[in-house]
């Protein structure tokens, strides 16, 4: 399924987001549940970039053989130039539909990162191997 397939349904049916419970629990839970939610936004995020390629080679596919008929390079052939058109129309479509998604999916990513920054700057950290300072009495 696409990932403005999935965006889509949850918007239709009101179910909850997976947002909508990271902020419930622990800190260290919180951050865990970020990092696995930043994880599933970056792979939706490098499955609408494959698709963007994908449609980048379609409308140049279709737009070569299209003036490649135009110039009289190949012969016009009714399937063929039918064919060209689908694939110019059709990678626009799916270019323009997978660019939206990438950039909704973007900024998910960057407010989850952001919350995962400062659940993280917030825990009271301390080096490994640091030593805690012994009183002297």
């Amino acid at each position: 399924m696409r990932p403005e397939e999935i965006i889509a349904r949850l918007k239709e049916s009101g179910e909850v987001t997976p947002e909508d419970h990271l902020t419930d629990g622990e800190p260290r839970e919180q951050i865990r549940r970020l990092e696995t939610r930043i994880d599933e936004l970056r792979e939706a995020s490098e499955s609408c970039r494959k698709y963007i390629l994908a449609s980048r080679i379609a409308i140049w596919v279709g737009a070569i053989w299209t003036l490649a008929v135009i110039v009289g390079v190949v012969s016009f052939e009714p399937t063929a130039v039918i064919a060209a058109i689908a694939a110019i129309v059709g990678g626009t479509v799916v270019f323009g539909s997978n660019t939206a998604t990438e950039k909704e999916i973007s900024a998910a990513m960057s407010e989850a990162e952001a919350r995962r920054s400062a659940l993280i700057g917030g825990l009271e950290l301390r080096v490994v191997g640091e030593t805690v300072p012994q009183s002297k009495c």
